[in-house]
């Protein structure tokens, strides 16, 4: 039995669900695959930082070359969502399996998946600002708040930015899926506004998946 080393990360302490999940993904990739989960490395920091603030990363990466094993990840996100990230981890000369993508997906496929996803991600920051700056000039208000305004706008930004890391981990939701749904709603704030009837209206997403999001969402916002 092939031995590999698993490696899961959540942006903040609070997500102990997201790093159930990812563990739970490997642990049926390995099963499938016949693989042995000799050891498992949790980060929990953004995948915003580089990668001197990633020990427990670079803890991996040290068992697997001490093993002649590759890393296992659920999805290749929990490396980063940048693609210069991703380049450079492959200069280590450590193989890495995403267990999402199987194990046919060589470097230059992981290469071409997380360009694609630093794209879309840029494209969803250009769409904000270009329809905020759209607002504007049409002179809507997009300050001058109360305070209880400035609060609830506050708690609800900080709830969104909590939840963000969770909507990339959902369990039972593929990435089109994923992306169907962030197209829609325009941010991860206003998707965990909405209503079951409305995730349940967002095309290419069955029923049952919109109300599983809906519970995920709204049991990782009650924690």
């Amino acid at each position: 039995m092939k031995t590999v080393i698993a490696y899961t990360r959540v942006s903040t302490s609070k997500q102990s669900l997201g790093l159930e999940a990812q563990q739970a993904m490997i642990d049926r990739f390995a099963e499938l695959e016949g693989f042995q989960v000799a050891q498992i490395f949790v980060e929990k920091q953004s995948g915003k930082d580089d990668d001197t603030r990633r020990p427990q990363l670079h803890a991996a990466l040290e068992a697997a070359r001490k093993a002649g094993a590759p890393i296992v990840v659920a999805k290749l996100d929990r490396l980063s969502r940048d693609v210069h990230f991703i380049s450079g981890l492959m200069k280590h000369k450590v193989p890495f399996i995403v267990s999402e993508l199987g194990v046919d997906a060589d470097p230059f496929m992981l290469h071409l998946y997380a360009a694609f996803a630093e794209r879309e991600r840029n494209l969803i920051s250009k769409r904000t600002k270009e329809a905020l700056a759209a607002a504007k000039a049409k002179g809507t208000k997009l300050g001058g708040l109360r305070e209880h305004g400035r609060q609830a706008k506050a708690e609800a930004a900080a709830r969104a930015q909590e939840l963000a890391p969770l909507f990339d981990e959902l369990e039972g939701v593929g990435p089109a899926r994923r992306r169907a749904l962030l197209n829609h709603f325009g941010s991860v704030d206003a998707m965990v506004a909405a209503s079951p009837e409305e995730l349940e209206g967002v095309p290419g997403v069955p029923a049952k998946v919109a109300r599983s999001v809906y519970a995920q969402l709204h049991k990782a916002g009650r924690a």
